[in-house]
């Protein structure tokens, strides 16, 4: 990559692990009552043809990780547990009474703050009851994150015997400087011991997430932990730049100064070490920062054009349907998004009090529904077409006119009827869908609310 290119197209921008993003949704027009029609319209219309999914948020965490930007809570007592799966389980209640019949599961995901910080055995109550009122679809897809430090056997054994089949693991860099700034201390020995655990359990998913650009983090770095997590062999690896967003996050992303964070160029060198590495060893990238190897579910997805994104990341199939539990958790009906309310004290209070805990989310009109679609096809195909007329929009010339630089610089190609990122263009990736994003070109924000791009 060239300096050039590093220095023109590294601006702040989405992720875009939805559209709108969350910071351009219309609250004002926002209601509960609409996030409920929307959400019953969407069910019924795919329930029994694809099912849906659950992310479960689950924020305690025994230490703070000042790389991180989930929504958390910081605890050493373990009795905040089945106060806060009681809470899950009555907001299922609540969404099962809205639904009207009995869902069809295709997808539970658990995500934090730490998941692995509850007990095997409350972990299996919270899925068993979620299930008891629910359908398993016969391909279902159960997956978790663990934390390598506190994942033993016991977690996986419990997650496995109710159907989860894939975990990943957050390694993000071994070397000891790093590990220390960030506050994450976690042996290489830890992170083999789990995944050969998961491997001897049965799971047939293994996956790590290491990030790049994080403080004190050399070249160097990057090749020891590539080394060692291609010792390892996971089946899926997420390589991704470290998202700098104290201004959002506050103090937890200030345990190291910005100038302890690598430069741009040497974050871009880093990724592109991380690239080559991987592919020599049977990794193919499938969508932004995502690599797996070729027997891999997310590969064979990718393969036959089903890969989908949402507030999950990259999953293996779509569902139109995600209703996300615990505080914090988006949920998304495809025509809609609700947010829960973050703090967990509030969230537990509105369910107790029978209501849907939301505090904001948007209702997708027309045109949203379309710039969803050209995001969607390019962060999980790299390309795009409005050959039909229901992918075109009024604004499409002036779009197109916006990506005739990226075209002059061969990041893309732009034919009469779509558009392909080139294997140059994709470190890109988050540039081209920038210019598909109608509601951030009208309401440019004038202070930061994204991490750079590169």
């Amino acid at each position: 990559m060239s300096h050039t290119l590093l220095h023109k197209y590294n601006v702040p921008g989405p992720r875009y692990t939805s559209y709108p993003t969350v910071p351009y949704w219309d609250r004002d027009s926002f209601s509960l009552e609409g996030w409920k029609n929307a959400l019953k319209t969407s069910f019924h219309q795919s329930n029994r043809e694809e099912g849906i999914s659950l992310y479960i948020h689950l924020p305690f965490c025994e230490s703070m990780c000042t790389f991180c930007g989930c929504h958390k809570r910081i605890t050493k007592r373990h009795d905040v547990e089945i106060p806060y799966l009681n809470s899950i389980l009555k907001e299922w209640q609540l969404y099962l009474d809205v639904l009207g019949e009995k869902p069809i599961i295709k997808e539970i995901h658990l995500g934090g703050g730490t998941p692995t910080f509850f007990s095997p055995e409350n972990l299996t109550y919270l899925i068993k009851e979620i299930l008891s009122k629910a359908i398993k679809a016969d391909e279902y897809l159960f997956s978790f994150e663990g934390h390598p430090n506190n994942t033993n056997i016991g977690h996986l054994k419990a997650l496995y015997d109710v159907g989860f089949r894939r975990v990943s693991y957050g390694v993000q860099d071994y070397s000891p400087i790093v590990q220390k700034a960030i506050h994450r201390i976690q042996p290489f020995e830890n992170v083999k011991r789990a995944t050969e655990e998961a491997r001897e359990v049965g799971y047939t998913s293994v996956g790590h997430d290491l990030i790049f650009g994080l403080p004190f983090q050399t070249i160097e770095d990057v090749q020891d932990t590539l080394r060692k997590t291609r010792e390892l062999k996971p089946d899926r690896i997420a390589f991704y730049s470290y998202a700098h967003v104290p201004w959002i996050k506050g103090n937890g992303q200030r345990g190291f100064l910005d100038k302890d964070l690598p430069t741009a160029e040497s974050k871009r060198q880093q990724y592109e070490l991380g690239k080559e590495r991987l592919q020599e060893v049977g990794y193919t990238e499938i969508g932004m920062d995502h690599f797996a190897l070729h027997d891999d579910s997310l590969m064979k997805a990718a393969r036959n054009g089903k890969l989908h994104r949402n507030f999950m990341g990259y999953t293996a199939s779509k569902t139109q349907v995600m209703i996300g539990l615990g505080a914090s958790s988006i949920s998304d009906s495809w025509y809609g998004f609700a947010q829960n309310a973050k703090n967990i004290e509030e969230y537990q209070n509105l369910v107790d009090n029978g209501i849907i805990p939301v505090y904001r989310g948007h209702i997708l009109d027309a045109e949203d529904l379309i710039i969803r679609k050209h995001i969607l096809n390019l962060m999980c195909r790299f390309s795009t077409s409005w050959r039909a007329d229901e992918m075109r929009f009024p604004e499409l010339r002036n779009v197109l006119a916006k990506l005739q630089e990226m075209q002059q610089d061969e990041l893309i190609v732009i034919s009469k009827e779509g558009m392909t990122v080139t294997e140059k263009g994709k470190p890109f990736v988050r540039n081209v869908c920038m210019a598909f994003d109608l509601r951030l070109k009208r309401n440019k924000p004038e202070t930061q609310l994204f991490s750079m791009t590169v």
